[in-house]
């Protein structure tokens, strides 16, 4: 049985984590989601620009006051997932915009998109609707939100099928990759690289992973 969680990265990263359980139907949980940037990450962003306009101009994620993070970089976030999820329209920027992470301590949300015109569109938004104080910082990619989901999927179907050589314990999609943990990362490599192909493994780091904890009924 596999149990899906979602949290917030060491970096701020929101991770999708599928963890893999091996135990008579015991539902699997893996360690906390956390994942740290990819090595694959860009180096440095292209842009950054500073918000200025005024605070409060933005709406929090939830109801005035009853969300905790009602801060101004979690408005601005909050800005950024609707802007680049749509208008109930599908995502505008569907075909540039990759993901997002957040830096608490910088007060920085970093905002990875397909260098372009849906791009720069995109950042011209965002740079122009954040609140004072708060940094975003721009960075190019060569992959699509939708395309990490997929990639995502197909590994999270294929858990359990090199069983006997290594095991896939936890798939994770950070903001713009998929992580791999398995429990033999030289075995595992040369394998799921002939499995999903080069292109696609640009965007897969691969981490060494132990087994997930077993939560049994009543523990």
């Amino acid at each position: 049985m596999s149990k899906r969680k979602v949290t917030r990265g060491a970096t701020g990263a929101v991770v999708t984590v599928l963890a893999l359980g091996a135990l008579q139907g015991a539902s699997a949980a893996g360690d906390d989601g956390e994942s740290t940037e990819s090595p694959a990450s860009p180096a440095a962003p292209s842009k950054v620009c500073v918000g200025t306009q005024p605070e409060g101009r933005l709406p929090s994620w939830g109801p005035k006051g009853s969300y905790p993070d009602d801060t101004p970089l979690y408005r601005v976030l909050a800005y950024i997932d609707k802007t680049t999820k749509g208008n109930g329209n599908g995502n505008a920027y569907r075909d540039s915009f990759t993901g997002w992470s957040v830096d608490d301590a910088s007060r920085a949300a970093n905002v990875y998109r397909i260098p372009g015109k849906d791009a720069d569109q995109l950042d011209a938004d965002l740079c122009g609707a954040a609140e004072k104080g708060v940094t975003i910082r721009l960075y190019d990619t060569d992959v699509t939100e939708g395309e990490l989901k997929k990639l995502h999927g197909r590994i999270s179907g294929d858990m359990g099928r090199w069983k006997g050589t290594f095991m896939i314990w936890t798939v994770g999609r950070t903001s713009h990759s998929v992580n791999v943990g398995v429990s033999d990362p030289e075995k595992a490599e040369p394998i799921l690289r002939e499995a999903y192909g080069e292109e696609a493994m640009r965007h897969v780091t691969i981490e060494r992973s132990e087994q997930p904890t077993i939560l049994l009924p009543g523990k």
